[in-house]
């Protein structure tokens, strides 16, 4: 979470204060100071004042120990999202591709080398990890990623994974950028993303991508089931003709906007 090198029109002390904003996620809703300045990047100090302003504007709380955000963070995301027309153009198609293959479904956008879900209709739970909207995975373990980032220039694919953290968030995870690559020019080819176990384990993932009106991707949708209640035979023969027809669905309703 380090901050980039300033220019003369950088403002430090409001990224800062993101970055502590941004310390927050799904697996840390509460953070104690300490975790805070850590994950921040930032000295205990300077953690507290951002916090202690944060809290004051109503953006976070805290019980004397430990700090969590406040839902008027929500706020800060409205503007982009209410100007965004694809959530709501994608929702409709997402909960019809949902009760065809009785599965859970998402759609997601590439930011930086993450994948941030817009759009969702979860029908079990199947990660330990509770994803809602403006969750973030990285782009490299995820079927969705994996589309949003083969169906980018080369060279701007190579950018993302040389700025990615290749860690092995499974046992199955690539984290060779050869391998990746290799796994990259496969789905350009095919047109769709599978990840089987890579995220997290028993997890399998099936993508395909969303269209603009230009013809480039803008987003992928997803359906994601048990590796225990289906075989990847079923995912790619049950699963992926109704993902594809949903995502051509949604990629006529965008031609339309």
């Amino acid at each position: 979470m380090s901050i980039p090198e300033a220019s003369g029109d950088f403002v430090q002390s409001l990224a800062r204060g993101l970055a502590v904003i941004r310390a927050f996620d799904a697996q840390h809703p509460e953070l104690t100071l300490s975790d805070v300045a850590r994950r921040a990047e930032m000295p205990r100090a300077a953690a507290r004042r951002f916090l202690r302003t944060l809290e004051t504007l109503g953006y976070v709380r805290s019980d004397g120990r430990a700090f969590a955000l406040t839902p008027r963070v929500l706020e800060l995301g409205f503007s982009y999202l209410s100007s965004l027309s694809l959530p709501e153009i994608v929702q409709p198609h997402l909960e019809q591709l949902s009760r065809a293959v009785d599965e859970s479904v998402s759609a997601a956008v590439l930011d930086g080398t993450d994948i941030v879900y817009i759009a969702r209709v979860p029908t079990r739970r199947i990660m330990s990890v509770r994803i809602t909207i403006g969750t973030r995975f990285p782009a490299y373990a995820t079927s969705m990623g994996r589309m949003l980032l083969a169906a980018m220039p080369e060279a701007e694919t190579d950018a993302v994974l040389a700025a990615s953290a290749l860690s092995p968030l499974t046992e199955r995870t690539l984290t060779d950028p050869r391998e990746l690559r290799a796994e990259l020019a496969r789905v350009r080819a095919q047109g769709w993303a599978l990840v089987d176990g890579e995220l997290e384990p028993g997890l399998r993932s099936v993508a395909a991508p969303i269209h603009g009106r230009d013809g480039a991707v803008v987003a992928a949708v997803n359906v994601s089931t048990s590796a225990t209640r289906d075989s990847v035979e079923r995912v790619l023969d049950a699963y992926l003709p109704a993902l594809l027809q949903a995502a051509e669905a949604i990629d006529a309703e965008l031609r339309l906007v």
